[in-house]
């Protein structure tokens, strides 16, 4: 049974959440080994970033030795489109952190066949030995990346057709939900479960209903978070407002 922490705020979440990389990092360091995290985009990590930026800043942490893969990417858009979540990366942490452009990797949202692409994606995540840390966010839908229901536990990288309830979500970045993507491309749940650790943030009441079904209900492709109950070592931090219903 995935591991429940709620927090004050969403700051004192972000800061324990960093705190778990930091150590890793470091522990990694310590051994003449990579790290390898898995990032998340959206409004939810935006904190946790934040907090690690201090860390480089403040306290010397260094991303050298550090390898990301990011969860997702829309289908058609270029990394340096305002709202690719390869610009939201190198806008919101790579830019500001000493991590080689080389260590980071982002799905391509343009690429000559998605089936290659992705299959290259989950090669380079075995090559780079597997994740130890991935960082997840959760969509009203159930979805952790871009896996909308069903999502099947076995499912791997793949081009996705985004939910209606997603695309309006995530309008407000785009201004107008006509120029919100129908598709994606995003690590399987697999790829996910098997990462070695998992660190979930969700925060605010809008996320009160999903969480609780995530956690309330048995584990099935219609709630594809809900696979994470089976995962060994998982941790929900989550503010009082998104804890309300569990």
């Amino acid at each position: 049974m995935a591991k429940v922490i709620v927090h004050a705020d969403k700051a004192t979440a972000a800061q324990a959440v960093a705190a778990t990389i930091r150590d890793l990092i470091v522990a990694k360091a310590q051994a003449k080994q990579t790290a390898v995290l898995g990032l998340a985009t959206g409004s939810t990590p935006l904190p946790l970033y934040a907090e690690l930026v201090r860390l480089h800043r403040e306290a010397g942490l260094s991303f050298r030795n550090v390898v990301t893969f990011n969860l997702d990417e829309y289908e058609g858009l270029a990394g340096d489109h305002a709202q690719s979540y390869r610009y939201f990366m190198e806008q919101n942490l790579f830019r500001f952190i000493d991590i080689p452009r080389e260590n980071t990797h982002v799905p391509a949202g343009i690429s000559a066949d998605a089936a290659v692409t992705c299959a290259d994606y989950e090669a380079a995540i075995r090559s780079a030995g597997g994740i130890d840390l991935q960082v997840l966010g959760i969509g009203r839908t159930g979805h952790i990346g871009f896996n909308e229901p069903p999502s099947s536990l076995d499912s791997r990288t793949r081009r996705v057709h985004l939910d209606e309830v997603t695309r309006r979500d995530n309008s407000v970045f785009f201004g107008e939900l006509s120029l919100v993507p129908h598709g994606a491309l995003t690590m399987g749940v697999g790829t996910i479960m098997d990462c070695r650790q998992v660190e979930l943030l969700a925060f605010g009441a809008g996320k009160a209903d999903i969480i609780r079904k995530t956690l309330r209900t048995q584990p099935s492709a219609a709630c594809p978070a809900s696979w994470l109950q089976d995962h060994p070592r998982c941790t929900f931090h989550l503010d009082p407002e998104a804890n309300a219903r569990l």
